[in-house]
């Protein structure tokens, strides 16, 4: 009996530990969109090119949304929602994809101008 109620126990904290990474989750996918859309950003600047520029504001849009997902998903966990963080996390985990998507195709803009 004392196994069974350890492995519940473990279980449950296992449990308790992914739902509170949600939300850090979140936050670091956020970080990694704005630090994309900086990179993009600085490629726009030095090329010059119109190409690179709209890949460098796809960028910023990414991490915009990466960051109000990053939002939705502390507060969702803050109010113990943590279908809505994990989905909140997974969708700033989206927008940051698509920042370094985004990047990439302005840093190949760039390339393409030299």
């Amino acid at each position: 009996m004392t196994l069974n109620k350890t492995l519940i126990a473990l279980a449950m904290g296992l449990a308790l530990t992914a739902c509170a990474n949600n939300a850090e989750q979140a936050q670091e996918a956020a970080v990694d969109a704005a630090a994309a859309a900086a990179e993009a950003q600085q490629a726009a600047n030095a090329s010059g090119d119109a190409a690179t520029q709209a890949g460098a504001d796809a960028a910023a849009a990414a991490a915009d949304a990466a960051a109000t997902q990053a939002d939705a998903a502390v507060a969702a966990q803050a109010a113990g929602q943590d279908a809505a963080a994990d989905n909140a996390a997974d969708a700033a985990e989206q927008a940051a994809d698509a920042a370094q998507q985004a990047q990439k195709s302005a840093e190949e803009a760039a390339a393409d101008k030299k």
